[in-house]
């Protein structure tokens, strides 16, 4: 009974550290926020492959993950966003660029719930790719324009509900005879991240920039290519001559 509700458990913790770094937020301390969000990010990873090594998934699990991953990917970076970088800018853009990204997000994962995606692939950003780079974002708020945090709030949202693809990960599984190693694994991921938390937030922050960016430079390629083909078209209709 337990192994079968092992990938729940995963997710479930996943949506209790969603919550807790909402309530670190609050109380200002926004690095230890940023590291559980982290953390959530390494328990929405393990609880998909925890249940396909163990064959044991099922659609409530998958309604359930949808829901935390909005509260921990979603609702909980856009509160770390907001109370570090955007309470002292006007009301309705920070209210609105703060709600914007859970929106965008519960939009992806609706999205990805019932439209089958390309094998290999994610259509559009990650929320939980998205959150992670919104809450370690916020980190660097005393060195970067308050501007750029909302731009870059806005961008992430769009990225989420865009069609640009991002490559999968989960074909990634874990070997049964390993599961029991994962709990071991968070334990000492959740030790380290309370150690530093600050320093390896900032740390994290750059791979899941790039993988971000990546779908930026990927969306920048299919326009130049449809630009092209759009010129290239264009120039192979000649005009007729007109008869005399």
């Amino acid at each position: 009974m337990l192994t079968k509700s092992l990938p729940n458990i995963f997710t479930i913790g996943n949506l209790f550290l969603g919550i807790i770094a909402i309530i670190l937020v609050f109380n200002k301390q926004p690095d230890l926020a940023a590291i559980m969000v982290i953390i959530a990010m390494l328990l929405d990873g393990l609880d998909g492959r925890v249940a396909r090594a163990l064959n044991v998934q099922s659609e409530f699990g998958k309604e359930l993950d949808s829901l935390s991953d909005v509260i921990s990917f979603g609702v909980a970076p856009a509160f770390i966003m907001y109370v570090v970088a955007f309470t002292e800018l006007n009301a309705a853009t920070a209210w609105i660029a703060t709600a914007a990204f859970p929106i965008c997000g519960a939009l992806r994962l609706a999205r990805f719930n019932v439209i089958a995606s390309t094998p290999g692939y994610f259509i559009g950003l990650p929320i939980p790719a998205a959150g992670g780079v919104l809450c370690t974002l916020a980190l660097f708020h005393n060195e970067l324009n308050t501007f750029v945090l909302v731009l870059s709030t806005l961008l992430l949202s769009y990225l989420m509900v865009s069609t640009v693809k991002y490559p999968n990960f989960k074909k990634m599984g874990i070997p049964k005879k390993a599961i029991w190693i994962t709990p071991v694994v968070v334990i000492i991921a959740v030790v380290v991240a309370i150690q530093f938390p600050g320093t390896l937030s900032k740390m994290i922050f750059v791979p899941l920039l790039l993988y971000a960016l990546y779908g930026l430079k990927k969306n920048a390629e299919r326009l130049f290519t449809k630009r092209k083909r759009s010129r290239k078209s264009g120039d192979d209709v000649k005009p007729e001559t007109p008869s005399l």
